[in-house]
């Protein structure tokens, strides 16, 4: 199985270069450091598989993600496995949003585990998938979290009112931010209360406790 290896880091670079030529059933035949470099070389090369890290110059954030993509797109044949350092269910969720065939996510510290590796570039190779069991098992603890969500039960303009809520915004200044009348977002406000269950606190704390559901609900502050 051909395979083009990109990863910016040297140690984990050469590392990782060594345990695949070393395995009898992969030829390692580009290795890289940046994505313009990858996807050069999987044009030249037409590869079975690429292994890629996720985050590499010039952001340091997705761009072995949307070469994977841009790579399944242009080189249907080929599979990507990409490598996080920590488990990133944000990542994964962006990785497979567009279909899992012949993709894979795994974490780093599998790489010590060769014949897993291994698999997975085959798997993927063959127009399978392959996710590391621990973003699995994020995947499913957030999934769990957010079907408990007292969000759920919110329309869409509803939870648009909340977020100007929770961005310290009044009634008068979300009614001009979302083009609604100041009495249409009070009775959006209204029924947020009674969706979250405040309907025996002071208007203050109403709005208090709304904005502490919201952020406990999203993980952070309004628009993140």
């Amino acid at each position: 199985m051909r395979v083009v290896f990109a990863e910016d880091n040297l140690l984990v670079r050469e590392g990782v270069a060594a345990l695949l030529s070393e395995t009898d059933e992969i030829e390692l035949v580009a290795t890289v450091t940046d994505p313009g470099s990858l996807l050069e070389a999987v044009a030249e090369h037409r590869p079975d598989a690429v292994l890629t890290d996720i985050r590499m110059p010039p952001t340091f954030t997705t761009e072995g993600i949307d070469a994977a993509k841009r790579i399944r797109a242009a080189h249907p044949s080929t599979g990507v496995v990409v490598l996080s350092q920590y488990v990133e269910e944000d990542y994964a969720f962006d990785l497979l949003s567009e279909g899992v065939a012949g993709l894979g996510y795994l974490l780093k510290e599998r790489v010590s585990q060769g014949d897993e590796l291994v698999r997975a570039l085959h798997d993927v190779a063959r127009g399978g998938s392959v996710l590391d069991p621990r973003v699995v098992e994020g995947l499913l603890a957030r999934k769990a979290q957010e079907s408990r969500s007292p969000l759920l039960g919110l329309t869409g303009r509803e939870r648009e009112v909340l977020e100007a809520m929770a961005a310290g915004r009044s009634n008068s200044a979300t009614a001009k931010a979302l083009f609604m009348s100041e009495r249409a977002v009070e009775k959006h406000v209204g029924s947020v209360f009674q969706k979250l269950g405040l309907t025996d606190e002071t208007d203050v704390n109403r709005r208090v406790m709304a904005v502490l559901a919201f952020l406990e609900a999203t993980g952070g502050p309004a628009g993140r």
